[in-house]
């Protein structure tokens, strides 16, 4: 009986040494878990932190460039209008003066020099207007690119239109104004040089939430994994990723290029 008695207590004496060493077991693994998933909480946490002190430095690094540029292009439009805009000013009233001071059979020859003075000043005076911020924000996004159409259609190309459609809307931030449409005269500057095309085209489609912009060319075209690499087309997406706008860019070689710029009116943080 004695023995018995002893069997019964090692018994449960085992039984609750071995309840305890499993709720240890259970204890420690259950804070091992937990410091793991706090581990990787905050492995992730300054992973995620480490990415967005990234792009927030490379959105001011852009933001940056974009001031710089902005002024650069004030400063040319200032010195076009003042400088060569004064140039060819006083260039046109000399050749007037000799005009009137030549003999008749003299003064037809006059008008081609004249006429290429005038147009060149007009030019001029245009450009400048384009190149400066203040300019395009007082006269507004679409009379801007208007203008930058009918200068261009000037110059070289057959037709340049802009469509609108849908109701207009005001820009929330008037900056956003600024780069939409540099990104729309990138795409113009590059019909001008590379393209050959003879027709240029921008429709502004307003939407309830979105603004849908499409430029395009009928010129030569281009392979885009080939011309992704170049800065044209990177200024081009960085200006866009600055308004939280999503610019794609398509064209083949022999049809054209056109850009298509989706861009939310209602901004998020």
């Amino acid at each position: 009986m004695i023995q018995s008695g002893e069997k019964i207590a090692s018994t449960a004496s085992e039984r609750y040494l071995l309840i305890y060493m499993i709720a240890v077991l259970v204890i420690v693994t259950a804070l091992v878990i937990v410091f793991f998933v706090v581990f990787l909480k905050r492995k992730n946490k300054l992973l995620l932190d480490k990415i967005k002190q990234e792009q927030a430095f490379e959105e001011e690094i852009t933001q940056a460039q974009t001031e710089t540029q902005e002024q650069t292009l004030k400063n040319i439009g200032w010195e076009l209008h003042d400088n060569v805009g004064q140039l060819l000013s006083f260039a046109s009233m000399q050749l007037s003066i000799l005009k009137m001071q030549a003999s008749d059979d003299i003064k037809a020859k006059f008008k081609d020099t004249s006429d290429a003075l005038k147009e060149s000043l007009q030019e001029v005076r245009a450009l400048s207007r384009a190149l400066n911020n203040e300019v395009v924000l007082n006269i507004g996004f679409e009379k801007s690119i208007s203008n930058e159409l009918d200068r261009l259609k000037k110059m070289k190309f057959a037709s340049a239109q802009k469509h609108t459609i849908g109701e207009k809307r005001q820009f929330n931030n008037k900056k956003h104004e600024i780069i939409l449409f540099r990104i729309i005269q990138e795409f113009l500057s590059n019909s001008v040089k590379y393209s050959e095309a003879e027709n240029l085209s921008i429709t502004l489609d307003y939407q309830p939430e979105n603004l849908i912009i499409t430029a395009k060319d009928d010129g030569k075209g281009f392979d885009v994994e080939t011309v992704e690499k170049g800065s044209g087309l990177l200024n081009m997406k960085s200006r866009a990723t600055l308004v939280n706008a999503d610019l794609q860019l398509n064209s083949k070689e022999g049809k054209g290029v056109e850009m298509v710029i989706n861009y939310p009116f209602i901004q998020t943080a």
